[in-house]
């Protein structure tokens, strides 16, 4: 009996050890509708595409693009960034409509959502989303009189 205690413990550790099964590899996804995020800042300007959840399908900036210096802040780097990576996500995702997000106050703005348009993709909303500042929380310690 102790044999076979013995056997049963080893066959268990050797499947234990055992590397495990490799998964197959997931095809690439097909998104029809999506969303664009673009960050312009005066030094760079950086776009991602997304899909609906948030997931990035694609992503390129101005630096990304081969630009360097003061370059990377101008319209037509944002213009180019914004191209590569739609082109990507539409050849890779069948990407044909996106939501756009413009974040920051940077040259690019305009430039990028010009872009989305001469690839061929639909933009079906344009929405702001950059921070407003309100003046903040209350300082700590004590009220001044």
């Amino acid at each position: 009996m102790a044999e076979e205690e013995i056997k049963t413990t080893v066959a268990e550790a050797t499947e234990a050890t055992a590397a495990p099964k490799a998964k197959a590899k997931k095809g690439k996804r097909i998104v029809n509708s999506g969303a664009v995020h673009i960050q312009a800042t005066f030094n760079n300007t950086i776009i991602s595409v997304t899909d609906k959840t948030g997931g990035v399908l694609t992503a390129s900036s101005a630096g990304a693009n081969g630009f360097r210096g003061s370059k990377k802040g101008t319209a037509f780097a944002a213009g180019v960034a914004a191209e590569k990576a739609l082109e990507l996500a539409k050849k890779n995702h069948a990407l044909n409509s996106v939501d756009v997000y413009v974040s920051g106050i940077g040259l690019g703005r305009d430039a990028a959502v010009r872009a989305i348009s001469t690839v061929g993709i639909k933009i079906d909303s344009i929405t702001d989303v950059t921070p407003i500042a309100h003046g903040g929380v209350r300082p700590k310690g004590e009220r001044k009189p």
